[in-house]
């Protein structure tokens, strides 16, 4: 948080440091150091905990908080160079061993349970996803960074990420919340969702690539993955109508909240993805940069982040006050609006109000106290 502050921060003052050498410090400690290390303290105690891994998983914990602090001590000073390619590297090894804990320990009797069932495929896609990562050095010495291929290796990461690995993740994690309830779902419920948001996770990769101005064809599978993701979403709200138990009878009052922030959240994510299949929408998308950094920050700061603060206070790793989420959430929204404001003024052409960038550092702080 700190560090998109910094970010913020260098259009109003000068800061000696490299902008986009920040970026990279910024991104990878939000995905790795905020998103990863939550969602795997949540994997551990939900399904591998009292399972005599205690000192395997703390040298792996340990292992892999050496490797974001070095991340953390040197893309801001250096962006990718020898050190902090050598972290993210022992980073990757890190997720490896992590995925292959779960998948080898977690007892028979969770194995047959479909939120396990999310949480693998959400693992292989992590690792899918690290593909992308692999392949940057090949394309920086043979293409340059300023190729599409280059372009294309990111966008295959944060793609297979948080579509991937993030979302799978956050609904196993769900299911296994109903599970745990004795809430079980039909079969073919969950066949229906879990098959239309795999093909959907697949064919949407296809959106990061239409800035190259493909033929008609990956318009069309793109746009078809976007429909089926969507349609996941519509079954995953026709489910919550047929629950056989009240929310209150699962979620406090507060989480429930959340819960219902969440599916709004979720719902327009899926829309503004849907809408990118259009040439029209994929062409302002990527020529209008503000769009695409406003809905990443939709994914990241609203659906998952939010999703995380649920389960990490259901489950009582966290306690978090209403106070605070009330903060955050009024943090999230002004930043999301003034980011979306910007990037209206670039496609409609109209001038930003004078101090723009100030009221964007003031709300972007707001995150940072929260």
């Amino acid at each position: 948080a700190t560090l998109g502050l910094v970010l913020r921060t260098s259009y109003t003052t000068e800061i000696p440091l490299t902008y986009r050498y920040v970026v990279h410090a910024h991104s990878h400690i939000a995905l790795l150091g905020w998103v990863y290390m939550a969602l795997t303290t949540l994997l551990y105690k939900l399904f591998l905990e009292g399972q005599g891994l205690e000192m395997k998983y703390r040298y792996l914990f340990l292992f892999t908080q050496f490797t974001l602090v070095g991340m953390l001590l040197t893309f801001p000073f250096t962006g990718y160079a020898l050190f902090s390619i050598i972290f993210s590297t022992l980073f990757l090894f890190a997720s490896y061993g992590f995925a292959w804990l779960f998948i080898k320990n977690t007892p028979l009797a969770l194995k047959r349970t479909n939120s396990y069932r999310c949480i693998k495929t959400a693992l292989i896609y992590m690792a899918i996803s690290s593909i992308g990562p692999w392949t940057l050095g090949g394309i920086m010495s043979t293409l340059g960074p300023t190729s599409d291929w280059y372009r294309i290796a990111i966008y295959f990461y944060l793609h297979f990420q948080y579509n991937g690995w993030m979302t799978l993740a956050l609904l196993g994690i769900f299911f296994f919340v109903l599970e745990q309830k004795n809430i079980l779902l039909p079969k073919k419920t969950f066949k229906t969702i879990y098959w239309s948001l795999n093909i959907g996770i697949i064919l949407t990769f296809f959106l990061s690539v239409l800035f190259t101005n493909p033929g008609a064809f990956l318009y069309i599978i793109s746009g078809l993955g976007g429909l089926l993701q969507f349609w996941a979403l519509i079954q995953l709200f026709i489910m919550n109508k047929e629950l056989n138990k009240p929310w209150d009878a699962i979620l406090s009052r507060f989480e429930f909240g959340l819960l219902k922030i969440l599916a709004i959240l979720l719902a327009i994510k899926m829309i503004l993805q849907l809408l990118t299949a259009l040439p029209y929408f994929a062409n302002l998308a990527t020529t209008v940069l503000d769009f695409t950094i406003g809905y990443l920050h939709w994914t990241f700061l609203g659906l998952v982040s939010i999703s995380l603060f649920l389960f990490l206070h259901y489950y009582k790793l966290i306690r978090i006050p209403k106070n605070f989420i009330r903060l955050y959430l009024f943090g999230f929204v002004a930043t999301e609006g003034i980011i979306f404001y910007k990037g209206i003024a670039s496609w409609l052409r109209f001038p930003l109000f004078d101090v723009y960038f100030l009221v964007l550092v003031v709300v972007c702080s707001i995150l940072v106290m929260a």
